[in-house]
């Protein structure tokens, strides 16, 4: 059965080198959404959550709402594993698939094809599945030859549409997705849209932050919404 579990989980990271003291605490609060709790010798650590506590179970729809800053990106983050607590316990069962950052991983350099392997062993696929998953990935870009060139001739349609098919190729229990609607040319849009609805309807928990409250609407049933790091349910009127 999927599961995602948050006990009272607080994270928090070190900021260094912060001499000027009123202005780095404004421009800390304002691009983190976090509190800062100490200072020693330059360094201020910012709590980016703080006793963050939720069940996430199989059917799961999450939309993720808070300001620029209130811990969106922490939270998924977190539950995808990338950051560790420093407090609480985070309890996963079913195999997570991100879509937070697309091209992570991606070398200009390297042809469409090598970057295909590389990005999909990156999501955590072995060589063999990477180079099991290549066909589909390959047909859904479009991009015929070019994936023999580097991708650093590649426009930068060109670049959304393989970064889009490498990071929604995996077959996941739980999808965290960041922001990720209405890149490329409209005709891409449409196909982007298809290929991640049809995504989102075979995973058994999804989780989406996202600034455009309709989307969340049409998307997800329950809604978490951040404030400077602290987490709480509302409905869906009140997002």
């Amino acid at each position: 059965m999927t599961r995602l579990m948050f006990d009272t989980v607080t994270v928090q990271y070190p900021v260094f080198n912060s001499r000027n003291k009123s202005l780095r605490n404004h421009l800390v609060r304002l691009s983190t959404g976090g509190l800062i709790e100490q200072e020693s010798a330059g360094v201020r650590v910012v709590t980016a959550l703080r006793d963050v506590s939720f069940e996430l179970r199989e059917g799961d729809r999450v939309g993720l709402v808070g300001h620029n800053g209130a811990g969106k990106s922490t939270l998924l983050r977190t539950m995808a594993g990338i950051y560790a607590p420093v407090a609480g316990t985070v309890a996963r069962t079913g195999r997570i698939a991100t879509v937070l950052e697309l091209g992570a991983g991606m070398d200009g350099e390297l042809s469409g094809y090598e970057n295909i392997r590389r990005m999909s062993m990156l999501l955590g696929r072995t060589a063999a599945e990477a180079q099991e998953a290549l066909p589909e990935i390959e047909a859904f870009t479009q991009l015929g030859h070019f994936l023999d060139l580097p991708v650093r001739t590649y426009s930068s349609g060109m670049t959304t549409r393989l970064m889009f098919a490498v990071a929604t190729s995996t077959s996941p229990d739980i999808l965290l997705l960041d922001e990720v609607f209405g890149a490329g040319d409209a005709e891409f849009q449409q196909q982007a849209r298809e290929r991640m609805e049809a995504l989102i309807a075979s995973v058994g928990i999804f989780v989406f932050a996202s600034h455009e409250h309709d989307k969340l609407k049409r998307y997800c049933g329950r809604f978490f919404r951040l404030e400077h790091g602290t987490l709480a349910e509302v409905s869906a009127g009140d997002i």
